[in-house]
């Protein structure tokens, strides 16, 4: 296996990874994932861009079998599934040096235990030459662990970006299309940026100083739609939410689905976009990829054993951990006899600085009046939505 050519005396290596299902033990992976490092080649020394995850270690040697020399390692992100091979790389390269920033460093010997030797620090906007090519390395912290920095390639305008402007996407091609790529771009961010958004709008801003032909992330496909994906970035990061509603909802015996309907069709004639998530058996992710510019979410829920069902309740975990820009909330559900509800869904949303708009809960099946309750809510949001920026 050899490393892919993406600009004079640049490689790519990208470890595959078609079946895996889940990242972190908990994202659905619908596209697999891959794992990307490169190697700059400049006329004194040889630099490597962060490694791979250790479940692909085997692939990520073969791509090595035919590099003679390494001088640098970069490390972008401490991260295992970037950094976790960076053992086994100084093993065969034993002379190598690690260049990190100072976190990035310490986050290196608690995890990893590698020695204090073997490193190299440098700062934000330090410049390193290696003949004929200068990298220079832009800390982006909180994108999305403490440490994050990309690494500028000046002479062929390269931003190795490790997480940021990444996604899942295990692919056969090297370089994204803008045709293809937008999807899983947004669900990326909404899973892995999203709750660290008002640290990228520092971040983007330092980028803004930097000639880009093109994004080399840490997952998924190179990026030479540079302006697509920039764009993209600043209208989930900037802008505010849009003309659109989150449903997001579980059902047990029916009632609460009635409401969830009514509720759409109601919103609908309105001319207000819905999107519904019956998160019973719904992705995740795609429940994650909805609150990054939905300016309310409802979250609609039977009462299971006094409380929400354990599935409406993890919505508003993910929603709080997230962090969206969600502008209104309102729960509306269901009750056999009684119950909390509304105020566990309510603490487990306190992290959203957002409205929220009076529940609707029904005992049994809804009625004309619960029906009616329903409409009133949907004729709310429409009112506050006309205060959205357009």
């Amino acid at each position: 296996m050899m490393p892919i050519k993406i600009a004079k005396n640049v490689f790519c290596i990208c470890a595959q990874d078609w079946n895996r299902k889940l990242f972190d033990a908990l994202i659905p992976l619908p596209n697999g994932t891959s794992y990307n490092s490169y190697i700059v080649k400049g006329l004194e020394k040889t630099v490597l861009i962060d490694t791979a995850d250790p479940q692909k270690e085997n692939i990520f040697l073969e791509y090595l079998k035919d590099i003679e020399s390494i001088d640098y390692v970069v490390c972008n992100h401490a991260e295992q599934d970037h950094s976790g091979l960076l053992e086994k790389v100084l093993e065969k390269y034993p002379k190598a040096k690690i260049i990190a920033n100072a976190k990035c460093k310490d986050l290196l010997k608690d995890h990893l235990h590698i020695s204090e030797d073997k490193f190299q620090v440098v700062k934000d906007g330090e410049i390193l030459d290696i003949g004929g090519k200068t990298l220079k390395f832009v800390f982006t912290p909180w994108a999305h662990w403490p440490e994050t920095m990309c690494t500028y390639l000046k002479e062929d305008q390269i931003l190795f970006s490790c997480d940021l402007f990444g996604s899942h996407l295990a692919a056969g091609d090297v370089f994204s299309d803008d045709k293809k790529i937008y999807e899983p771009l947004k669900r990326y961010y909404a899973e892995i940026m999203l709750p660290f958004k008002n640290n990228l709008k520092e971040n983007l801003k330092k980028l803004d100083d930097l000639a880009i032909s093109m994004i080399a992330p840490g997952h998924g496909p190179v990026h030479k739609c540079v302006d697509f994906v920039l764009d993209a970035y600043e209208d989930w990061t900037l802008k505010e939410p849009k003309n659109r509603v989150l449903i997001a909802y579980v059902s047990m015996h029916g009632s609460t689905e009635i409401l969830v309907n009514r509720l759409a069709d109601s919103l609908r004639v309105k001319d207000i976009p819905v999107e519904i998530a019956n998160v019973e058996d719904s992705d995740i992710g795609k429940v994650a990829e909805e609150l990054v510019d939905c300016a309310t979410v409802v979250i609609g829920t039977p009462t299971v054993l006094a409380a929400p069902h354990p599935k409406a309740a993890y919505v508003a975990y993910l929603a709080n951990v997230l962090r969206p820009n969600t502008k209104f909330i309102s729960i509306i559900g269901s009750y056999g006899w009684g119950g909390k509800t509304i105020e566990v869904l309510s603490a487990l949303l306190c992290n959203i600085k957002a409205e929220i708009l009076p529940p609707v809960m029904v005992k049994g099946l809804p009625t004309d009046k619960d029906l009616s309750e329903i409409d009133k809510l949907a004729k709310l949001i429409a009112s506050k939505h006309k205060t959205l920026d357009k």
